[in-house]
């Protein structure tokens, strides 16, 4: 089943940034981009760093700890040392409230 939460406002999110949205026992990144808001898994797959801290550079999420990159949009894996896709989920705006869909 899925679901779709409640996770902030349109404007709790600066431009080109991320805010760290925690649901039950998981942790995510939502981001707003150019290209519109969007959501991943919370830590890179590298190393158990959360991305809350990380630099968003177009539809880019850098993290904090070793600059490995992934594509916003999609989750895919840009740059070394990362390899592995972050989890992206669906995002749906309605009005100023920004939902994602929880698997």
């Amino acid at each position: 089943m899925t679901d779709w939460v409640l996770a902030c406002a349109t404007d709790d999110i600066d431009e080109e940034d991320l805010i760290r949205f925690d649901h039950e026992d998981k942790t995510y990144a939502i981001y707003n981009t150019d290209n519109g808001f969007f959501a991943t898994a919370g830590y890179c797959t590298h190393e158990v760093q959360h991305l809350e801290d990380g630099l968003v550079i177009g539809n880019v999420i850098e993290c904090p700890l070793h600059q490995g990159r992934f594509e916003i949009s999609s989750g895919k894996a840009l740059s070394a040392p990362v390899c592995e896709d972050l989890v992206s989920y669906p995002v749906k705006v309605e009005g100023d409230q920004i939902y994602i869909q929880i698997v």
